[in-house]
């Protein structure tokens, strides 16, 4: 009975191995794989450089919603398409300084 236990056992003790060489060398291709892809995968740095990166993503989302929004009720409570236009434009023109007035962090 003694000796049916011990060779079950060596026989677990011995799949129980097999399994762990296997999940070690699983293991090792994935750290090798990650490795190389790390390696030829370009690296991007992220630098706040420009006149953008001087805004948070939820600011500017904030600007141009805010532009298309008196873009669409200057075109729509204007009726002359010439003033509609000009409107437009003179939006556009003046935005950044309504942005460096509204945003600007420097005071």
């Amino acid at each position: 009975m003694s000796k049916e236990r011990a060779r079950r056992r060596a026989a677990r003790e011995a799949e129980a191995a097999r399994e762990r060489l296997v999940r070690q060398r699983r293991t090792a291709r994935r750290q090798r794989r990650r490795a190389l892809v790390r390696r030829l995968t370009p690296v991007l740095r992220r630098r706040r450089a420009g006149r953008l990166p001087r805004h948070s993503r939820g600011e500017r989302a904030a600007i141009v919603l805010l532009t298309l929004a008196a873009m669409l009720l200057i075109w729509s409570l204007v009726d002359d398409l010439a003033l509609r236009i000009a409107l437009v434009v003179l939006l556009l023109l003046v935005l950044p300084a309504i942005v460096v007035i509204a945003l600007d962090r420097r005071t």
